[in-house]
C-alpha cells in the first residue's frame, strides 16, 4: 500500500461508525433489521448534493436491470443501493478504507439487498476484474484522492465491456485560490489531487475514453448548501447525517468546502465518457 492510500485509510476511518449509525437510528424510532435509504437521511451519500446529485448522475445513463455496474469509492454505499433499488441493476462497489465496506455491507443486508448489492476492499489503482466485467462504471467525489488519473481510467477501460459507460461526480478546481484544509476528502494538501475539468477530460481521451456530456454542478451545490443551512436553522442538525462518517472535524470540512465552492473556486462537475471499443 502506497503512503497515500495509507494517508486516505486513516482520514476516512473513524471507529465504531456502524454502532454511532444504529444507535442514531435506533433512537430515531427506526427499525435497525428493516432499513429503507430513507431512513439514514443521506448519511450514506458521500458527496454534495446527496441522494439528488446521485439521481441527477444516473437518470442520464439509461440503466437497464441487466446490468452490472461497478462503484468506484463506494463509502457507504448509498449511490450503489440507489441504482439496484431505483434502476434493477447489479452493482459491485469496492473502498480503500475497509471500515466503509463493513458498514455498506451491513446496511445494505438491513435493507434486503445483499443479492443485488456486494462491496469489497480494493484500491481504484489495482483493479483486479476480468476485461469486459463491467457495463458501467459510476465514481462519485473520488478523483481528488487519485494521483494517476490516467493510469486509473485505463484500468477502469479495461474493465469496461464495449459501450460500457463512465459517469464521474467529482470536485474540480474550476479557479484560482488557494485551499483551505480540512476537506472532506483530504486532511492535507499531500493527500488532495484536484484537478480542472480540462485535466481530466484529457486523462480520459489518452485512456481511450469518448466524452459525451460535461456539466458544472456549482450553482447546485451553492443552492443545495444554502437550503441545509436553512433547515439547520430552522430545525436543528438532523438525528443522522453525514457528520457521522467525517467524525469531529466534519464542521471544518464542509465550512471550507462550501466556502470553496462559494468562491468560484471549486465546483462539483459531470463528466460522462464511454468506451468505444
Amino acid at each position: 500500500m502506497s503512503d497515500t492510500e495509507q494517508a486516505l485509510r486513516a482520514h476516512y476511518s473513524q471507529g465504531g461508525l456502524e454502532s454511532a449509525l444504529l444507535a442514531a437510528l435506533t433512537k430515531a424510532g427506526k427499525d435497525v433489521d428493516k432499513l429503507s435509504p430513507a431512513d439514514l437521511m443521506g448519511a450514506d451519500e458521500f458527496h454534495v448534493g446527496g441522494a439528488q446529485a446521485t439521481k441527477a448522475l444516473t437518470e442520464q445513463l439509461a440503466l437497464r436491470p441487466d446490468m452490472h455496474l461497478l462503484d468506484l469509492g463506494s463509502g457507504l454505499g448509498g449511490p450503489a443501493r440507489h441504482i439496484a433499488l431505483a434502476h434493477g441493476c447489479r452493482v459491485t462497489g469496492i473502498d480503500l478504507t475497509e471500515e466503509y465496506v463493513q458498514v455498506a455491507n451491513s446496511l445494505t443486508a438491513r435493507m434486503g439487498l445483499a443479492g443485488k448489492v456486494d462491496f469489497r476492499l480494493a484500491s481504484a489503482n489495482r483493479l483486479d476484474f476480468p476485461d469486459a466485467t463491467f457495463d458501467g462504471v459510476t465514481m462519485m467525489h473520488v478523483g481528488m484522492n487519485v494521483p494517476a488519473k490516467a493510469t486509473m481510467f485505463a484500468a477502469l477501460r479495461r474493465a469496461l465491456r464495449p459501450g460500457g459507460f463512465f459517469a464521474i461526480y467529482d470536485i474540480m478546481r474550476v479557479g484560482d485560490g488557494e485551499l483551505a484544509f480540512p476537506l472532506p476528502w483530504s486532511s492535507l494538501p499531500e493527500s488532495s489531487f484536484v484537478e480542472t475539468p480540462a485535466a481530466y477530460r484529457a486523462a480520459l481521451e489518452q485512456a481511450g475514453f469518448k466524452i459525451t456530456a460535461e456539466r458544472n454542478r456549482g450553482p447546485f451545490a451553492v443552492e443545495f448548501f444554502a437550503t441545509m443551512r436553512a433547515r439547520i436553522a430552522q430545525s436543528g442538525p438532523p438525528p443522522i447525517s453525514l457528520n457521522m462518517a467525517m467524525g469531529t472535524t466534519a464542521p471544518a470540512k464542509i465550512g471550507n468546502l462550501q466556502s470553496l465552492i462559494s468562491a468560484g473556486i471549486l465546483a462539483p462537475v459531470e463528466l460522462i465518457a464511454l468506451n468505444p471499443s
